[in-house]
């Protein structure tokens, strides 16, 4: 029995035709050696699966679960024949599960990870020893996270510090992200201390999940003071430092004018496991 913000589920002992309904949260699965029997995309726009486990995917033979701005399709879903349905967690999928719990419920037991689950330890944590029961894989991949971490710090050279992030929509949109969140919590674990922009600037609301905040032109130059920044894009790596710099907001910040502003994939945000570890790889790359 997994307690669930919808109530109690009986999930199978053995899952063998698991479906997810948020590409955020099969990496883990794949990760822990559990079979995916099909995943939605990486996002409406694409037939894709996240790069980070497509080769898992493919070894798994997961099937593409359709989904699109509408919703799932709960028909093709069925047909799949499901003994277990994942989802919830954070994003768009997470909200539209949440809107078709009931059907997806009746298709088969339904376990939608809790959005107030922020941080890739508790969704690992989650999914690993409620929900599937295999606490060791959990473990196995807890250890190699603190190995890659300690690894990282003592391989680089730190820019100066704290460090800011700007995250950028498609649009040209800018957000950035607290220090509480995720991504700056993970960096700060190999000495990347993130600037207190909230405590700084606490009129500010975070957006959804808590893990990013909308800034206004005017707001960057107040808000991104840090003398070295991370830039990242929104689901899609759409952005780079250098293109940022052509625009004269951003390329009066402090970072810039210093040079020390560096590019995150887009992974980055909201990163699971694997994205996790390729987070880390990149900073090694870029200070070591």
């Amino acid at each position: 029995m997994v307690t669930t913000d919808q109530g109690e589920v009986t999930v199978p002992a053995d899952p063998q035709r698991i479906v997810v309904l948020n590409s955020a949260l099969a990496g883990y699965l794949y990760a822990l050696d559990v079979p995916v029997h099909g995943a939605i995309p990486l996002n409406t726009q694409t037939d894709e699966f996240p790069e980070a486990w497509a080769e898992e995917a493919a070894e798994d033979g997961t099937v593409m679960i359709p989904w699109t701005d509408a919703g799932f399709d709960i028909e093709a879903l069925a047909a799949e024949a499901p003994d277990l349905i994942i989802g919830g967690g954070q994003g768009f999928p997470a909200v539209q599960a949440e809107q078709v719990y009931g059907q997806l419920s009746q298709v088969a037991p339904t376990v939608l990870v809790s959005a107030d689950l922020t941080t890739w330890q508790g969704q690992l944590d989650h999914l690993a020893t409620d929900v599937l029961g295999v606490p060791d894989a959990e473990q196995e991949l807890l250890d190699a996270y603190d190995e890659k971490v300690a690894e990282v710090r003592d391989a680089i050279d730190l820019p100066a510090t704290p460090v800011g992030y700007l995250l950028m929509l498609a649009d040209g949109t800018p957000y950035s992200i607290p220090e509480d969140a995720q991504l700056p919590q993970t960096l700060a674990e190999v000495g990347l201390e993130p600037a207190p922009v909230i405590a700084d600037n606490p009129d500010f609301q975070t957006y959804g999940s808590g893990d990013s905040f909308e800034l206004s032109r005017e707001q960057v130059g107040i808000v991104v003071t840090a003398p070295t920044v991370f830039v990242l894009g929104f689901q899609a790596d759409t952005v780079t430092a250098e293109s940022l710099a052509a625009d004269p907001v951003f390329a009066a910040l402090p970072a810039f004018q210093a040079g020390s502003v560096y590019d995150l994939p887009s992974t980055a945000n909201r990163a699971d496991w694997y994205a996790t570890m390729d987070l880390l790889d990149v900073v090694q790359a870029q200070f070591g």
